[in-house]
């Protein structure tokens, strides 16, 4: 699948959790299974988890280390174009909008 579709594809997972909140509560119980359905492909080995930031909770997730092979070059467009695998759904995006994704601090 482009990297493209993938990335609409969980954008659109994350508009719909975010007004159905028995789609949330699956997506949250069975992470893997729910973004199949939804046609977000899942490499085989790999594991997923989604959380969700609130007002007083912030999650700040740590970038992978880099392995000391060579990237592909599909790896190297992607890594210039700002983006990685699950970016909209570990980062919190509101799916109509991929900006600032820090909390606000009154």
């Amino acid at each position: 699948m482009e990297q493209g579709e993938q990335k609409k594809n969980m954008q659109k997972v994350a508009a719909k959790a975010a007004i159905d909140e028995g789609f949330k509560q699956r997506l949250l119980a069975d992470s893997t299974a729910v973004l199949k359905e939804e046609g977000v492909e899942i490499p085989p080995g790999i594991e997923v988890r989604i959380v969700e930031n609130s007002d007083k909770v912030f999650h700040f997730i740590l970038p992978q280390k880099p392995s000391n092979e060579e990237l592909s070059d599909e790896q190297l467009d992607a890594a210039a174009g700002g983006n990685t695998i699950g970016d909209t759904l570990s980062r919190g995006d509101s799916p109509d909008e991929m900006g600032d994704t820090f909390p606000r601090l009154s």
